[in-house]
């Protein structure tokens, strides 16, 4: 029970600094990652880790790269 406030909580908070979810999603959201990451491997868990991150580090360099003028 804590797990899913605490989920919902987060959700919330996180769903404020995105544009396109709201609050009450958000806090839905939050709970059904709470619960997704209870029934995951710790494999799974470090993969899916890994694999966010890359994801961010390859955005952040294509948006990183200077225009060129022509």
């Amino acid at each position: 029970m804590i797990g899913k406030v605490i989920g919902a909580f987060v959700g919330d908070k996180i769903a404020k600094q995105t544009s396109g979810i709201g609050g009450a999603s958000g806090a839905a959201l939050g709970v059904i990652a709470a619960t997704v990451l209870r029934r995951m491997s710790l494999p799974a868990m470090l993969a899916l880790g890994a694999g966010g991150y890359l994801a961010k580090k390859f955005t952040d360099k294509g948006s990183s790269t200077p225009a060129t003028r022509r």
